[in-house]
């Protein structure tokens, strides 16, 4: 046998098999991404066409149309994020307008309804007060006969005039009536307390002139309002007359 060396790890009679193409392409540089993935062209010019062997030179290159169209790539990719991100704001910034707009009418229609409630209440309140002189004057009208000035006091101001009238008609009518209701001139004919002149004429007011107190007291300032303007300005002319009128 002979013994010259017959290299390592090899069978007799048998060639050592060179290594496949698949085989040393799983040696190269594994480039991933897709960035990466779409630049990267294979060369013609790194392969034989006789038997396939890599030249010496690079298996790989980067051709300067794939680089463009690489960079082509990540523009657009920034361009449609940026784009994303300004359709992402202008949609928060439309959400809180609206969310603003509708704190505005909520608050709005708060303020409008507690305006609302107010004036509700005001209203209530002037009627309740409206009410409650009402109940004074009638009771007073009803007890008009036991108390003729307090329903002239609570006329007074139907007319226009302040309390301080009230004392000019007072001293008025005591010289007239008394406060009479039935006080009658049998010279002339003048009756009540206004000593009307006829009687009749308090028929204007109503019905019940004769026995009610508060009727002769409404004409006799009706009257009193037409011919002189107030109580004080009647009793001025009544005391510049002999005998007394008015």
């Amino acid at each position: 046998m002979s013994s010259r060396y017959q290299g390592r790890h090899t069978t007799p009679g048998r060639r050592a098999r060179r290594p496949s193409v698949a085989a040393r392409a799983l040696r190269r540089p594994i480039v991933t991404g897709a960035l990466l993935a779409a630049a990267v062209a294979t060369s013609a010019a790194g392969y034989q066409a006789a038997d396939g062997h890599q030249t010496g030179t690079a298996a790989f290159t980067v051709s300067t149309e794939a680089i463009a169209q690489a960079n082509e790539l990540a523009d657009a990719q920034i361009e449609d994020t940026a784009r994303m991100a300004t359709q992402r704001n202008e949609a928060n910034a439309s959400v809180a307008a609206l969310q603003e707009q509708d704190r505005r009418k909520a608050v709005a229609a708060a303020a409008t309804a507690a305006a609302a409630r107010k004036q509700e209440a005001e209203r209530v309140a002037r009627e309740k007060a409206r009410q409650a002189i009402a109940d004074q004057k009638a009771a007073i009208l009803a007890r008009a006969k036991e108390d003729p000035k307090a329903v002239a006091r609570v006329m007074l101001g139907d007319f226009g005039w302040g309390a301080g009238q009230f004392s000019c008609l007072d001293r008025l009518w005591i010289g007239e009536s008394n406060w009479n209701y039935r006080a009658s001139n049998s010279s002339s004919g003048a009756y009540g307390i206004p000593q009307a002149l006829p009687g009749s004429k308090m028929g204007t007011v109503a019905a019940d002139w004769r026995d009610n107190p508060a009727t002769q007291i409404e004409w006799g300032l009706g009257y009193i309002k037409r011919s002189y303007g107030s109580p004080c300005n009647a009793l001025a002319q009544w005391q510049g007359r002999s005998p007394h009128w008015y």
